[in-house]
């Protein structure tokens, strides 16, 4: 999709917010929304994730911010506490993007996993800290693990259509800078 446009950072960063725009639409469509259902898995999560874990440089810090922030107010979420959670977890993965470049998928997923179920218990965290009510902790952790299970899909929908992969150690930018 992407191979005439060749690595153009705005050609992803703009697929990325569309994909974004994409799924928060579908997410806001009264689909299934039976009392007592299973929680769905949180596309948007794995979609950032996994295209930071992908390529770091392609996702800035303010863009994911945006998107995020722009996603709590939406789903009247508290404003800013899932964005900062997940520029947290962005960030520490963004960190360990050299270790995550020579990991097997397995160890990779393994990784996330961990991450997603940290940023779980993080805002359940601070919602008990501010006595906020909340969901009961098995949705909130049925969704985790939907999330977790639907990240390898995510990954290969971002590799097949958008050619989106993993560096290389020692590649080089369009400018012949290391990556």
């Amino acid at each position: 999709m992407f191979e005439r446009w060749g690595d153009s950072l705005w050609a992803y960063r703009a697929a990325f917010v569309l994909i974004a725009l994409g799924v928060l639409f579908v997410r806001m469509l009264p689909l299934g929304s039976v009392a007592g259902d299973w929680p769905g898995p949180d596309i948007m999560l794995c979609l950032m994730l996994a295209w930071v874990t992908q390529r770091p440089d392609h996702l800035p810090m303010g863009l994911l911010a945006l998107v995020v922030l722009a996603e709590d107010m939406i789903l009247m979420r508290p404003p800013g506490l899932w964005a900062a959670i997940v520029i947290l977890a962005t960030e520490f993965l963004r960190a360990r993007s050299s270790l995550t470049r020579e990991l097997g998928f397995v160890a990779e997923w393994i990784l996330i996993a961990g991450v997603m179920i940290a940023m779980l218990l993080a805002y359940r965290l601070a919602f008990a800290i501010a006595f906020m009510s909340q969901p009961g902790f098995g949705f909130a952790f049925a969704q985790t693990v939907g999330s977790i299970l639907m990240y390898p899909v995510v990954v290969w929908v971002l590799r097949v259509a958008l050619q989106l992969r993993k560096l290389t150690p020692g590649e080089l930018d369009a400018k012949g800078r290391r990556l």
